[in-house]
């Protein structure tokens, strides 16, 4: 890195701090065909902890057959108990995962749910109504036990099958996922297709449907190069959450040339330049992300990193270490991967 860049020139009217909510871990390895060792996952959420991301989404209670790289949740999470001052969120489908999350302590936990029709059926194996009414007892027990729950709502912007997905058809649904008693709402481009005249749009027709713009978090995908476009018009609008990925791990198999999440360091990189706060020392988490990439044995496509550290150029070279790592020796689907068909299957 060189010092004083990148020169930080503050936008009137942006939020002064945004939380970014760090998916890598869970959204990010889930697609991964080799299953990556839970020590290896518990010292990558340590080292993003590190980085100084607050929030880092660890895992998921899905069924392990439908997300079998996430199937050591329950080897992973007291791995994590040390973490101090980092909210852990975990995804889960169902009353059943719920209870697999609450029995090891999770406090933060999200519920994954669509704004279309067919991705409905296909994620879920269920009509957005029911995939609403498996969800109603879900929330209800996490608040009462008080815990946040977050909402994530996907197909916001564009659906494979359906195409364009009207901004109303999207508010109505988000309201009723809000309605339920989530914390907050994350809007997924699953598939990457937004452009920054639609995100104004959506985020318009949720705020005047009732659900606050603090309620309010973005997830885009970079298929297009349009993530940080978007994520900028998020922030013009008011919305402080922002969802990405460290290193740029993860995706969407939908889209033809789909080339993932939103990488972090490049959120990180922009908010800088714009003097937005995040709290992430950005030297540490290029080289958590240049570490995990050494590990997955392929380079990161996150340009930041590639910009910031050459070896992250090739896979299998010494990946530098952050210059306060955590100690190693703590190492503590076709579809969507956030796909749970048959969601309460049980075990």
């Amino acid at each position: 890195m060189i010092d004083g860049l990148p020169m930080p020139f503050p936008e009137p009217g942006l939020p002064t701090r945004v939380r970014i909510h760090e998916v890598g871990p869970r959204d990010g390895l889930q697609n991964e065909k080799t299953v990556v060792p839970t020590e290896v996952k518990a010292e990558f959420v340590h080292r993003l902890a590190a980085a100084g991301l607050t929030t880092v989404e660890a895992t998921s209670f899905v069924h392990p057959d439908w997300v079998p790289q996430l199937a050591d949740a329950e080897r992973l999470l007291p791995l994590l108990a040390g973490i101090d001052g980092v909210d852990l969120p975990v995804l889960v489908p169902n009353e059943h995962g719920l209870e697999r999350a609450l029995t090891l302590g999770a406090r933060r936990i999200a519920v994954f749910g669509s704004a279309t029709e067919t991705f409905a059926r296909k994620n879920l194996n269920r009509t957005v109504d029911e995939s609403l009414a498996m969800f109603a007892p879900v929330v209800a027990r996490a608040k009462d036990d008080g815990v946040h729950v977050r909402g994530y709502l996907s197909m916001c912007f564009g659906d494979p099958w359906e195409g364009p997905v009207p901004v109303d058809q999207v508010a109505r649904v988000a309201r009723r996922l809000y309605d339920l008693g989530c914390d907050e709402l994350s809007l997924g481009d699953t598939i990457g297709v937004a452009t920054p005249g639609q995100v104004l749009a959506v985020l318009t027709g949720l705020t005047g449907a009732g659900v606050p713009v603090g309620a309010l978090g973005v997830h885009f995908h970079d298929t297009y190069g349009q993530a940080l476009a978007n994520t900028l018009t998020a922030l013009r609008f008011g919305v402080t959450t922002v969802d990405a990925s460290a290193g740029g791990l993860g995706g969407c198999p939908y889209a033809k040339s789909a080339t993932g999440n939103l990488a972090t360091e490049d959120l990180v990189w922009m908010l800088q330049g714009l003097g937005v706060e995040t709290g992430v020392d950005l030297g540490r988490l290029v080289a958590t992300s240049v570490w995990m990439a050494d590990r997955l044995g392929r380079p990161s496509p996150s340009r930041t990193v590639r910009a910031l550290s050459p070896t992250a150029l090739a896979p299998g070279g010494d990946a530098p270490e952050p210059t306060d790592p955590t100690d190693p020796d703590h190492a503590d689907g076709t579809d969507h991967a956030d796909r749970a068909p048959h969601a309460d299957h049980k075990e």
